[in-house]
């Protein structure tokens, strides 16, 4: 009972430190993106902050339910129990965070005043094209109708005089000269984050019966990987293998949710089911393949422990 207390001590303190750092990096990088369009529109921060959490929260439960399996390998806790602890406080934590941002939503958010980025003479290019238009806005991007040059490769410049009714948006300008070298993996990881936290969203907004018939089945499915963290005798070589283990459970979390999986179930139950109940078998059943295997290799470990 004691190994199990600090387990849920410790799983709890893992889902908050990773909920609020990664909350707080997502943030940034949402008021980043915004920054770099050169948004002449007042955002309220709650919006992003709201945003940025829904992101953390995919990730949370995802690293800390690995950590958790993790430290109950490494505790050697009783599976069964340390997968229903970790089951529990999983489930808890996800269906409060994700009730707590529904009701921030319907706060009126205030609006506040948002100053423009760099002055006059700012050069607007895409920098992952270095041979692309660039425009240099004379007046700077607080008038981004006024005067401007622009610089095409190739041509001479080209100076476009201010004129009455002229379009302020930035919505056909280049954006603003930030770099961008963050690896592809990296990106792919933070869009399906994204896509799952939308997907979690979007059923606790149709109701909790629709979020729990989901989220249930997915926290089994991770949970059952517990296995994985137990391959071989050492915990680092384990935990890289329970990364990429977890990471194709999300890959797979986003290519069932595609429109064109969707279409392929539709097709395939014909009626019979609900379509909202198709994800959530196909993860149940990967569970209980995966708690089969954990139980059978069990129960074969054992008996090679009593013959010798």
């Amino acid at each position: 009972m004691r190994k199990l207390a600090r387990l849920a001590l410790l799983f709890s303190l893992s889902f908050a430190i990773i909920f609020l750092a990664s909350a707080g990096m997502r943030y940034l990088a949402i008021r980043l993106d915004w920054v770099k369009a050169l948004s002449r529109q007042t955002e309220s921060p709650l919006t992003g902050l709201i945003a940025a959490a829904n992101w953390a929260k995919s990730l949370a439960l995802y690293a800390s339910i690995l950590l958790g399996l993790g430290l109950a390998a490494r505790e050697k806790i009783f599976t069964p129990a340390a997968v229903i602890c970790i089951a529990l406080l999983s489930i808890g934590f996800t269906l409060g965070i994700s009730m707590m941002l529904t009701s921030w939503e319907n706060v009126p958010a205030a609006r506040m005043a948002v100053l423009p980025v760099g002055g006059p003479g700012l050069i607007l290019s895409n920098s992952e094209r270095p041979s692309s238009t660039a425009v240099v806005l004379l007046e700077g991007p607080a008038r981004p109708e006024g005067a401007r040059v622009v610089a095409i490769p190739g041509r001479p410049l080209q100076y476009q005089a201010p004129f009455a009714g002229r379009n302020p948006s930035l919505a056909g300008m280049p954006p603003a000269p930030f770099t961008d070298s963050t690896p592809w993996l990296l990106k792919s990881l933070a869009i399906d984050l994204r896509l799952s936290s939308e997907n979690l969203r979007r059923l606790l907004g149709a109701g909790l019966a629709p979020f729990l018939v989901y989220a249930i089945p997915l926290i089994l499915l991770l949970c059952s990987l517990s296995f994985v963290l137990k391959f071989s005798a050492w915990p680092l070589a384990n935990l890289f293998l329970g990364c990429l283990a977890f990471r194709g459970i999300l890959a797979l979390e986003t290519f069932f949710n595609s429109p064109e999986m969707q279409d392929v179930f539709d097709s395939f139950l014909k009626a019979q089911w609900p379509l909202s109940l198709a994800v959530p078998l196909i993860f149940c059943g990967i569970a209980i393949l995966a708690y089969l295997y954990s139980f059978l290799f069990y129960l074969a470990k054992r008996r090679g422990r009593n013959e010798n």
